[in-house]
């Protein structure tokens, strides 16, 4: 099948995020309230497909929403955000995917979920999908989905020649023959420890487990080290890329902006260098926002913020 140039196919869930400001996160039996409360469309799958389309990707994403208002109200917002929503199915009987969220005074947060459709994007829906997968120039994928149709996705994906990138998130163990399919994978510190077993404080300990994941046959290794950039390393040869100072106010979706912005910069054939920058900006305006999707910058507005910086 000739591919589309820039062509991404992003797979994944969706949410409604319930986010509650709080000056702290409640310990076990205490009662907090709060400053701020919002709903937000959000799931790790539809946030990087929304960094993605307002980054300006060619993009379709593969997901499931509920036969509910929320899901139909859903799809009509990531139309606007520039996605082929063709590929996402409504479930009947069931209930959109949900997070309950807290986020406290230094921007850090906790989430809750309930997965409700997103648990309906089982193997034969992907395979329904297969001709989409093998005509992409990359396939973007995280872990609220269920890990069998990840896998399924990703076979096809490396049957066709289409990159395979992995957000290994939220944190869980991996099969070896997941991670052989795997191009490019972008954990943070603690997805980095559990599928390595090496605990990230520090640039060696990014390369040692960068390493691990280099030895189990994944090319580029981008570990996510918060406010001091990531740890990018192509084939042992690795370094830090400093990301940019701002002020958060909230880190929900920055990892999932940064990835994103970052699939979209490379398909448009950007060194990795220059890629993880133009990532680290959408980022850094994203934590500086309110929200999951609310707080994902269109491209002109990254690209504003980078020439700001010179």
């Amino acid at each position: 099948m000739t591919k589309t140039a820039g062509k991404l196919v992003v797979l994944g869930s969706i949410n409604a995020d319930h986010i509650l400001n709080l000056p702290a996160f409640p310990a076990p039996g205490e009662t907090l309230t709060g400053s701020h409360y919002q709903v937000a469309f959000g799931g790790k799958g539809a946030n990087q497909a929304v960094a993605a389309g307002r980054s300006g990707a060619d993009i379709a994403f593969i997901a499931c929403v509920g036969d509910d208002d929320i899901g139909e109200r859903v799809c009509q917002q990531l139309r606007t955000d520039k996605i082929d929503i063709a590929p996402v199915s409504t479930v009947q009987g069931e209930s959109t995917g949900v997070a309950l969220i807290f986020v406290n005074d230094d921007g850090e947060n906790v989430i809750g979920i309930h997965a409700g459709a997103n648990a309906a994007l089982l193997p034969e829906r992907v395979e329904a999908h297969q001709d989409l997968i093998a005509g992409a120039d990359a396939l973007l994928m995280q872990l609220e989905s269920p890990v069998e149709s990840v896998l399924r996705a990703a076979q096809i994906a490396h049957q066709n020649s289409t990159t395979v990138i992995l957000n290994p998130a939220p944190a869980r163990e991996l099969p070896d023959n997941l991670l052989a399919l795997v191009d490019i994978i972008t954990p943070n510190e603690t997805e980095a420890e559990k599928l390595t077993g090496i605990r990230v404080t520090n640039d060696d300990d990014a390369a040692k487990a960068a390493q691990v994941l280099h030895d189990k046959g994944i090319a580029t290794v981008i570990i996510t080290l918060g406010s001091r950039g990531v740890w990018a390393s192509v084939n042992g040869q690795g370094s830090r890329v400093p990301g940019f100072r701002v002020t958060a106010i909230d880190t929900i979706a920055a990892g999932d902006t940064f990835n994103g912005a970052l699939v979209t910069a490379l398909l448009e054939h950007q060194p990795l260098a220059e890629a993880i920058r133009f990532a680290h900006a959408a980022a850094a305006i994203a934590v500086t926002r309110k929200g999951a999707q609310p707080s994902v910058p269109w491209r002109h507005e990254t690209d504003d913020f980078l020439r700001q910086q010179g």
